[in-house]
């Protein structure tokens, strides 16, 4: 089915368009939990009078702490309906990593699934101070008549939008394409993690142009397994999605199985993820069981792709459109994108061409521009660059250049046709699983460990996670440490993707005269 291109400059007027046009058409299918754009749109309406009736204001923080499940496409929306700015919180963090963004933020509302996968999240933060924190609305809570319920909540918004609604309007109606639409936090190489601040406006335009490069349309029925708490899941999903009128299947724990009776059951259509997913479904031994025939588009993206995956994505998995994109959260999260009809190879070898209206550039150590096949810094400007770092001037103005131009840390080149390959880091980032992890932070993690007396973390190669972090250790004098108690500990502090999972246990660690880890000589060694 066609889709008209959209004109709206918020993420409230992208759903108050769809619903002009197909009101019935189905937005949210989440187990037996089934919504169309209308009925999304009275939620979103009920719970935004529930925030309002709590004073919540234009420019307030409200975070969200739960996996992939339709609440929290409602609550976002919600709260970006009257003037509130989104923070997302990875689902995976410890409590003492969810108050550390939390209080960062000062966000006044936290919406947060009770339990998930055995895990008490509420009480994780029990006995943190988070003195801007004033409301909590627990998603899954087992006291349904609790007022701090999901459903409470959003009887006690509709009935104050009963004697309100007009109140509602205007908080509505004062939203501009200007106003900050989410903080998405990204751990930087110092281990602190920085709010990165993006404008509803360029949200709406960068992931429009991502739709209708993919060929999104409302006939689609797109499975989102990639996080919520992420550009991938949020963006390139629900905004996505949400900006052609197409249908979101959410999914809250990735289990290949549950991935392809999935497919099945919804006829899922899109799909994007890492490599390591398209992989499991190719080497899956019963994948001749499923007939995932409905499945047409796929995007996926990292460093470095095989060939062969791609050309297996559109021979084995039989699917038609095959997208490669680079990006990061300093870009509203996509700044280049293969196009449909490109050659296996440029897909699986490089990440595209600009977005329109994106420059993209590749500088030497000077910021001098380099031609067409040079190794240098990639650099973009355009709409889709960040407002910056929240309360973090300096970190901005290290990001952002005089000229607007984004520094984005990374290393690569552009081919004579615009595509942009990506060849290593600036920053000492690996992703793993699809989850970018930031050594600094794990160090400093492990630098807090009595026993432990210096360490470094490297990404090295995996084949089923694309990579994994690997610790050198200096343990002090005595210590009856091993790698296995060291994991253990680790678990218990931080986040499962963060925790590496190789341990080696050195007497000294290769330093330079300044005293800096050599961490070449690691991945040398490596």
């Amino acid at each position: 089915m066609a889709t008209s291109p959209t004109t709206a400059n918020t993420t409230w007027q992208l759903l108050e368009q769809q619903v002009a046009v197909r009101g019935k058409h189905i937005f949210l299918v989440d187990g037996e939990i089934s919504l169309s754009y209308q009925e999304t749109q009275l939620q979103c309406r009920q719970l935004a009078g529930a925030l309002l009736a709590k004073g919540f204001a234009h420019g307030q923080r409200a975070a969200i702490w739960a996996p992939n499940i339709y609440q929290w496409v409602i609550a976002a929306l919600a709260i970006q309906s009257i003037g509130g700015v989104l923070v997302t919180i990875n689902t995976r963090f410890k409590g003492s990593e969810a108050a550390q963004l939390l209080r960062d933020s000062e966000a006044s509302t936290l919406f947060c699934i009770e339990t998930f996968l055995g895990f008490d999240y509420l009480k994780a933060l029990k006995d943190e101070e988070l003195p801007a924190l004033k409301h909590c609305i627990a998603i899954n809570s087992s006291d349904t008549n609790s007022k701090y319920s999901w459903e409470s909540t959003l009887a006690s918004g509709s009935a104050w939008l009963v004697e309100n609604a007009a109140l509602f309007e205007q908080r509505r109606d004062a939203v501009v394409g200007s106003d900050v639409s989410d903080i998405i936090f990204t751990s930087g190489t110092t281990g602190r993690a920085k709010g990165v601040m993006t404008q509803h406006a360029q949200n709406v335009q960068a992931f429009t142009e991502f739709a209708q490069l993919l060929g999104l349309d409302s006939d689609d029925r797109y499975l989102v397994i990639n996080p919520f708490f992420h550009s991938f899941g949020y963006k390139a999903g629900m905004l996505a999605i949400l900006s052609q009128g197409a249908t979101l299947i959410p999914m809250a724990t990735f289990d290949i199985d549950q991935v392809l009776a999935t497919i099945v059951r919804e006829k899922i259509s899109v799909m994007p993820g890492p490599p390591t997913i398209f992989q499991s479904l190719i080497n899956h031994p019963r994948l001749a069981e499923f007939d995932i025939s409905s499945l047409t588009k796929a995007t996926t993206g990292a460093a470095v792709i095989p060939v062969s995956l791609i050309e297996e994505m559109q021979s084995v998995l039989q699917i038609n459109t095959v997208i490669t994109a680079y990006g990061l959260s300093e870009c509203c999260g996509v700044a280049t994108m293969c196009r449909r009809g490109d050659s296996a190879e440029i897909i699986a070898k490089t990440s595209g061409r600009a977005l329109p209206g994106v420059e993209l550039a590749i500088v030497d150590s000077n910021n001098q521009p380099l031609p067409a096949g040079s190794h240098g810094e990639i650099v973009l400007r355009g709409f889709n660059v960040m407002q910056g770092y929240l309360n973090n001037p300096a970190a901005s103005a290290e990001a952002i250049d005089s000229d607007g131009w984004l520094h984005t840390g990374d290393i690569g080149f552009v081919d004579a046709q615009g595509n942009l390959s990506i060849t290593d880091r600036l920053k000492d980032m690996y992703i793993s699983g699809g989850f970018n992890c930031y050594p600094a932070e794990i160090e400093s993690a492990l630098n807090s460990h009595a026993d432990v007396v210096m360490c470094a973390v490297i990404g090295v190669p995996d084949e089923r996670m694309g990579e994994v972090g690997r610790a050198y250790i200096v343990l002090r004098e005595g210590a009856q440490q091993s790698a296995e108690t060291l994991y253990q500990w680790c678990r218990e502090v931080m986040a499962n993707y963060k925790v590496p999972r190789e341990f080696r246990l050195v007497e000294a660690l290769p330093l330079n005269a300044s005293g800096k880890v050599q961490k070449t000589q690691l991945r040398e060694h490596a």
